[in-house]
């Protein structure tokens, strides 16, 4: 089946809402500590305007991930990177593909430094974070990527 990597319209809110509710009951939720509502993450489509982006792969039928490049007004060099693709889905090329097009996003808007959330002791999220940081330099040649120190509490 032929997927899209396109940008998210307020219609998509509902299935990223759904994939939100999928990612928060994983053992290592990255992002995410609770369930969106629909509303909610319609808001956050909106609230994104010229600035960032919300991105999506669509098959035609479901929503198989969504990205997001968010801004920071007190950082205008800088914006943050998150992707998420429901686990089905993993592992099949969907995150780079969103990786791509939001590094694309991220370059034509002129971010010098993008962030990403790490979660402790994830490794696949820190396999794919180090794989699109090392995918910056020749996508978006001067800018960086960095991986923030994950401030959460030790087991």
């Amino acid at each position: 089946m032929t997927t899209t990597v396109r940008s998210a319209t307020r219609a998509d809110a509902e299935q990223i809402a759904q994939i939100i509710g999928e990612i928060i009951l994983e053992d290592n939720p990255v992002g995410f500590d609770r369930e969106w509502s629909e509303d909610e993450v319609a808001a956050w489509i909106d609230r994104q305007g010229d600035d960032g982006t919300m991105l999506v792969v669509d098959d035609g039928r479901h929503l198989l991930g969504f990205a997001a490049i968010d801004f920071d007004s007190a950082e205008p060099d800088e914006c943050s990177f998150g992707s998420w693709i429901r686990e089905r889905n993993r592992r099949q090329g969907y995150g780079t593909a969103l990786a791509n097009e939001a590094l694309a996003f991220a370059r034509d808007r002129g971010y010098k430094r993008i962030r990403a959330r790490l979660p402790d002791k994830n490794e696949p999220a820190l396999s794919y974070l180090s794989a699109i940081g090392a995918m910056v330099p020749l996508r978006s040649p001067g800018t960086r990527f960095e991986l923030p120190i994950y401030q959460g509490t030790e087991d």
